[in-house]
């Protein structure tokens, strides 16, 4: 039996795209799934045990991936061209995207050990969760392709979408690998494995197909895009995109063995006994070994190698945007600007 699309219960003109509403239509996709026929004879425990999935994992943090989509949409249709199917749909393929980060965040805090995600516990902390979580980021990434069924199996992009969302998985899951083994699988370090063409590889797969290209992709898909030429975002907007942090908000990548932007960096600038130290302390879960690389990333100046590489990568991304004839400007724009956090 076909379910009633949730479109029709929004407002009919007047939409304004602010996290509010943008949670509003969270919640009628995962009611929508609660309901679904698959877990219609399913005992009430078990459902309430995926709404404590969903609700713990998908709907936090800033949201940005997700709401791009119909940032997108409305710089290459304008906002009087979206009609509020138009409005719900855009955000229902964001709710899409922010599902697949949460699917790889669970998966990644567990091959982790990480202890917190968006300051909490990471769900296989919870009590009672452990290895279930396995299963868990299973059922976070199967709900996508429910999503999409649901609301778009009669969409002219139907096929496109769930070959895109496949696609996008196979590539962030690359990421994901070399981001793993280049981690000194093992315990033992290899600094010659951390260079910023190894950086840039893995966040460009990890990271920057899901963050930039998938929002992107979904809406100028909704809004009927099908040139081919139009798909092929510049190499550049993916190759420059990364996730460096400054010195005090490294997280754990040096306990981890992380191929971070710090590391790659350093080792450019550092002396023969610098790297000796570095060799000597990366990777181990030690006050003393953190401090010592730490004070290795302050004594070669990366701050400020950071702030002027940030600057330099925004110059060139808004370069090649003014370049590109393919699209609006707004449409890489609206994301570039939330990721930088510039006003530029």
């Amino acid at each position: 039996m076909t379910e009633p699309s949730p479109a029709k219960k929004m407002k009919p003109s007047g939409y304004q795209h602010t996290r509010e509403n943008f949670l509003a239509v969270y919640e009628k996709l995962r009611d929508a799934l609660l309901e679904d026929k698959v877990l219609g004879n399913q005992p009430t425990h078990s459902k309430e045990w995926l709404k404590q999935v969903l609700d713990y994992n998908v709907p936090g943090g800033k949201l940005n991936r997700g709401m791009a989509v119909y940032d997108v949409l409305e710089a290459i249709k304008g906002p009087e061209g979206i009609s509020e199917t138009d409005a719900f749909k855009a955000n229902t393929l964001g709710w899409c995207v922010e599902w697949l980060q949460a699917f790889f965040l669970v998966a990644d805090d567990l091959m982790d050990g990480s202890i917190t995600r968006r300051g909490q516990p990471c769900w296989y902390k919870q009590e009672k969760v452990g290895l279930i979580a396995c299963n868990d980021y299973i059922l976070i990434e199967c709900c996508i392709y429910r999503i999409i069924k649901h609301n778009f199996s009669g969409h002219p992009a139907y096929v496109q979408l769930m070959d895109m969302f496949h696609e996008v998985t196979f590539q962030t899951s690359h990421g994901q690998l070399l981001d793993l083994i280049t981690a000194a699988p093992g315990g033992e370090v290899d600094l010659d494995k951390y260079t910023l063409d190894n950086y840039l590889r893995i966040v460009t797969y990890k990271t920057a197909f899901y963050s930039f290209y998938l929002p992107i992709a979904c809406g100028m898909l909704l809004a009927g895009i099908s040139d081919p030429a139009a798909y092929k975002i510049q190499d550049d907007y993916l190759d420059c995109y990364g996730d460096p942090k400054v010195i005090g908000k490294i997280g754990t990548d040096i306990e981890d063995n992380k191929c971070s932007w710090l590391i790659c960096t350093a080792l450019q600038h550092v002396s023969k006994e610098q790297r000796e130290i570095i060799k000597e302390n990366y990777g181990k879960h030690d006050p003393k070994s953190v401090a010592a690389i730490k004070a290795i990333f302050n004594e070669v100046g990366l701050e400020e190698k950071f702030k002027a590489y940030e600057a330099d990568s925004y110059k060139h991304l808004c370069s090649r945007i003014e370049e590109q004839k393919a699209l609006p400007k707004g449409v890489f724009t609206s994301l570039l600007h939330k990721i930088y956090k510039r006003s530029k």
